[in-house]
């Protein structure tokens, strides 16, 4: 199936690991030439030449930090100075941030919404004048089933992410006159390298501990059984961007295994 995308280009934030790495490969493997950014040079670097001699497509990797907004223009100008025109952003940048309201400070707050909420506003913002000269493109946020369903212990994670759910919707309803599609996947259990960093500080204090034994156990709750492929939440972001998902926007979709209890 021929997804349109040969051409196109998209900007990956967190693109160095897990489901960010994931949907840049996705994309490059459909043709399109995929610009990836990241705060760790060396890990960005070897991502993108992974993806480049897998794919064959061109990859750009530009170090940054997208809680700075100075350094997210640079990716969008650095994006759009390489390849003449600027198609996709996928706002994946942001790890879990969960605590109890009583003991989650106001620096956690901002931190949080410079990191996820923030950074997806002014990829967007950055973006869209871009898109609307090449007739349209696609803005794919990454959130979390708790901006749906908040727990306990959730925040700040489970705010921002809802606040991100929001901002896709009325995105949507902005853009769509340009042919601009704005959606959002759900996160739920997906293996990523937060996962393999977590596991490894739990093996600082209990050396028995494994990767594969963390994933089967939380894979226990999960109705499919077992925590999510990140190529398989790669593919969906991949589909939301191409031209097969031409009639699709303001939607969020759950990549959980079921998990779940909301649409």
């Amino acid at each position: 199936m021929d997804m349109g995308l040969k051409g196109k280009v998209a900007i990956v934030t967190g693109g160095s690991e897990g489901i960010g790495k994931a949907a840049a490969m996705s994309l490059a493997q459909e043709g399109a030439s995929v610009v990836i950014c990241a705060r760790r040079k060396g890990v960005l670097e070897a991502a993108a030449e992974e993806i480049r001699r897998q794919t064959g497509s061109k990859v750009l990797g530009v170090p940054a930090d997208v809680a700075n907004a100075a350094q997210i223009l640079n990716v969008v100008s650095k994006a759009v100075e390489t390849f003449g025109r600027l198609d996709i952003v996928v706002n994946n940048a942001g790890a879990s941030a969960a605590g109890n309201f009583e003991t989650v400070e106001d620096a956690a707050w901002q931190q949080d919404m410079d990191l996820k909420f923030f950074a997806a506003i002014r990829f967007a913002r950055a973006a869209i004048p871009h898109m609307k000269k090449v007739g349209g493109g696609r803005i794919i946020n990454l959130t979390n089933l708790g901006g749906k369903q908040p727990g306990p212990n959730s925040m700040p994670t489970s705010v921002t992410r809802a606040a991100g759910i929001a901002l896709t919707k009325a995105q949507s309803k902005d853009l769509a006159k340009y042919n601009i599609l704005v959606n959002t996947v759900c996160i739920g259990s997906i293996k990523s390298g937060q996962g393999e960093r977590r596991v490894a500080a739990m093996q600082q204090r209990d050396a028995s501990v494994t990767l594969s034994g963390y994933y089967e156990e939380r894979g226990q709750g999960i109705p499919l059984g077992r925590v999510g492929e990140a190529r398989e939440a790669g593919d969906v972001i991949c589909f939301l961007a191409s031209e097969r998902a031409s009639y699709l926007t303001g939607t969020s979709i759950n990549i959980d295994g079921g998990t779940s209890n909301v649409l």
